[in-house]
């Protein structure tokens, strides 16, 4: 069993990039991964904008990117890239916070015009942050996932069926592979 941090990089309590991570953590915990959510909007604005690297919750969150074997980002995107949240979170952990990790990059957002924030905003940051390997990410439209007044989401047939493999593809580079058909 992997430990897994889901990572949401949306600055809103409402979204449906949350909402669409929390969707997806519960076909990982199915797989049988220990998934921790981490929701950058709960941080502290002082402790992220800052730069107070030993606010309680920055040292927090770094601990939480160390213990875990991979880690998910999902991540708005807002003017061809990743949201500044997220962009806040990660100028404050260790430069090589995400080495030795397995990351899979995923993007919501209005337009397929920003489908290629994920390779050219997001991807050579983890990179860069010495991912050992960053699985195919996905990017879904705004449009394919309807939030429900119960906190769940429904996402569109196809867009569900890519995430499910870019998923399993991600479980499967755990090093665990996927073994509920079902969860989805």
């Amino acid at each position: 069993m992997a430990t897994v941090l889901s990572v949401s990089g949306s600055p809103s309590a409402s979204s449906r990039t949350g909402r669409l991570l929390r969707h997806l953590d519960q076909r990982l915990a199915a797989q049988g991964h220990r998934v921790i959510p981490l929701d950058v909007r709960t941080i502290p604005a002082e402790a992220l904008l800052g730069a107070d690297f030993r606010h309680p919750a920055i040292v927090e969150a770094t601990e939480l990117f160390a213990r875990a074997d991979g880690v998910v980002v999902g991540t708005p995107v807002y003017k061809a890239s990743y949201s500044g949240v997220l962009k806040a979170l990660l100028d404050l952990l260790p430069q090589y916070a995400l080495t030795g990790k397995t990351v899979l990059p995923l993007a919501t957002g209005g337009t397929t015009a920003h489908v290629l924030a994920i390779d050219y905003a997001l991807r050579p940051v983890l990179n860069s942050m010495g991912a050992a390997h960053i699985v195919q990410g996905w990017f879904t439209l705004d449009k394919d996932i309807t939030a429900h007044d119960d906190g769940t989401v429904t996402v569109a047939p196809a867009a569900a069926e890519a995430l499910t493999q870019v998923v399993d593809q991600f479980s499967a580079a755990l090093g665990h592979a996927p073994y509920l058909a079902a969860a989805s």
